[in-house]
């Protein structure tokens, strides 16, 4: 008798320790996404390529419609290539001091069965949630970094084509992929505070 308690006390405590686990993972979890900031400068290291390796797998553990998975990514480390390809502008320091950069692009067709035909010839259509799927890619990528301690930030490409034709020009991009957005990644020099953007009038219960 003295062991069947014992066992269920360890049982209990097992169960308190790995319930006290999840709360806290969860809790760090909504950390990040509720302290993740744009960071605009950085101090010039390099990220790791097992800290980049890590923030890609984030990015494609995204949600995608009918699991397309239509992300690519470019990622530069070298830094005159990161001067060469994205130091036009004002905000060129940015990319110099980061210590990579990560262009996010997806792919904007897909090939398909016809609907109830597994058998059929494939046919090429386009991809109309490429822009969303990569989107949340993104975002995964921007709390990954936020998480391992680095900073980032989103800055536009698609639908800008001032912006998405010279870089994939410039990085070799084929056609029929498009760069959705640039995030330079890398030790942060600076330390912004959150934005608090809670505003309940934004929010509709039931119905407008």
């Amino acid at each position: 008798m003295k062991t069947i308690r014992r066992i269920t006390v360890l049982l209990a405590l097992a169960l308190v320790f790995a319930a006290s686990c999840y709360a806290q993972d969860s809790q760090g979890a909504l950390d990040v996404i509720m302290n993740r900031t744009s960071i605009r400068k950085f101090t010039g290291e390099p990220v790791s390529k097992e800290n980049l390796e890590t923030i890609l797998k984030a990015g494609m553990a995204a949600p995608t419609a009918m699991n397309v998975q239509p992300w690519r990514f470019v990622v530069v480390t070298d830094k005159d290539k990161i001067a060469s390809v994205f130091a036009a502008g004002p905000r060129s320091g940015m990319f110099t001091q980061a210590g990579a950069v990560i262009v996010v692009c997806g792919q904007t067709t897909i090939k398909r069965r016809p609907f109830g035909q597994p058998d059929g010839p494939e046919t090429e259509m386009p991809n109309i949630f490429w822009y969303e799927d990569c989107s949340a890619a993104a975002q995964n990528i921007l709390l990954a970094a936020k998480a391992l301690g680095l900073g980032a930030v989103w800055t536009a490409g698609y639908p800008a084509e001032e912006r998405v034709k010279p870089i994939a020009e410039k990085l070799g991009i084929p056609e029929g992929i498009v760069p959705l957005c640039i995030i330079p990644i890398g030790v942060p020099a600076e330390n912004p505070a959150p934005k608090d953007k809670w505003k309940p009038e934004n929010v509709h219960w039931e119905q407008w």
